[in-house]
């Protein structure tokens, strides 16, 4: 087997077993602490930019299924795992986890200590590096890593984005036995949806409770949004600073008391920043199937799903023309806001959750009321 290197910027490097493509790639180090969902982690389009550690300790063990991608394409820069297995023990696999990253071009490193790699970087915060199983020298590496870009700044929704609008019309993959008695909605409402780097499980999602979706590309005009008489607007999840997309905050800001508005992630930021709100970058970010979350109207706890480097400042927004409905329990970060005044609310993490807990699925059926209630 040849050797594979994971080299970071401050120096530090872990040396371990090529797996994936025979390459090098460079991006953001960051882990995800979710202990399934590996599939849906490569093509969620929100980790364009950067290299994934996943802290369960053995990943490929259920191979790939088409059925589970959240994207057209893997998103991630490069794996990094504890052990890689090259064997799929799934009946739905329709391909082994390391040939689907090969054909993607994705490298691999297994074999690290990814318990160690995670605490350099919860204490010293996430960092740039490098992967590579074809360059043996480290020193090299450390280098090309200090000059890949900075996070903070980087549009990269505009690089994941649709390029044409579409339709989409499929509703969940049943996969409880509640999901198999559960028909989806008659669809009633029409729901624009930017796409900022959307997961295909927040469309389904919207077509299981009675939507028909139109999703339109990042840079999509609030007039042509407008044009088109939908019921709602859905904002999406995405990778990258949101403070570099101004045209698209522009946008949010006109299409606000016009219709109904719904945002996920991405969508929760730029939100936060169409109110006169400020982001700010996270020290290792939140990214995992586990994290408590209380609602503050209902003060119930939520376990739910992350993915996210960038939070909304609770003190930059105006209260009085917004009200905060959930906070993260780990940390105190702001997980979710409605306007007082407008039918418009958002959350920062992922309610449709594929896989992952299934507390916070209501959002969906507040959506489709806050539409109903504004027809």
């Amino acid at each position: 087997m040849n050797s594979a290197i994971l080299a970071l910027e401050d120096g530090t490097v872990f040396e371990g077993t090529s797996f994936g493509a025979p390459t090098e790639r460079s991006g953001e180090v960051v882990f995800n602490t979710a202990l399934t969902g590996y599939q849906e982690v490569f093509t969620d389009p929100s980790y364009s930019g950067q290299i994934v550690i996943l802290t369960n300790p053995q990943i490929g063990n259920y191979g790939t299924s088409l059925e589970d991608n959240e994207a057209a394409r893997p998103h991630i820069e490069g794996l990094a795992v504890r052990e890689f297995s090259a064997v799929a023990s799934n009946w739905r696999s329709d391909a082994e986890a390391n040939t689907f990253l090969v054909r993607h071009g994705i490298p691999v490193v297994s074999g690290l200590d990814t318990r160690a790699l995670v605490r350099h970087l919860r204490t010293r915060g996430v960092m740039r590096g490098v992967l590579s199983s074809v360059e043996r020298d480290a020193p090299k590496l450390i280098e090309k890593a200090r000059r890949i870009p900075n996070m903070a700044g980087l549009d990269l929704a505009s690089r994941v984005s649709t390029s044409e609008r579409y339709e989409w019309t499929k509703p969940v993959e049943p996969c409880s036995p509640s999901e198999f008695l559960a028909q989806p909605a008659e669809p009633k409402y029409l729901v624009v949806a930017y796409d900022f780097g959307i997961k295909r499980n927040i469309l389904r999602r919207l077509v299981q409770v009675g939507c028909r979706v139109t999703v339109v590309p990042a840079l999509t005009s609030a007039e042509d949004v407008l044009a088109l008489n939908p019921d709602g607007i859905f904002l999406s999840n995405g990778p990258g600073d949101p403070e570099p997309l101004q045209t698209q905050v522009a946008n949010i800001r006109k299409l606000i008391g016009k219709k109904p508005i719904f945002g996920i992630c991405l969508g929760h930021q730029l939100l936060g920043l169409a109110v006169g709100g400020k982001t700010y970058k996270l020290k290792f970010g939140h990214r995992g199937a586990n994290h408590p979350v209380r609602n503050e109207i209902t003060k119930k706890v939520e376990i739910t799903s992350h993915n996210h480097g960038f939070a909304v400042d609770p003190d930059s927004l105006d209260h009085r023309e917004v009200e905060i409905t959930h906070m993260n329990l780990n940390d105190g970060t702001l997980e979710g806001f409605r306007h007082r005044t407008e039918p418009v609310f958002c959350v920062q993490y992922h309610p449709e959750a594929a896989p992952g807990p299934h507390d916070s699925h209501y959002l969906f059926d507040d959506f489709v009321k806050l539409m109903s209630e504004n027809q």
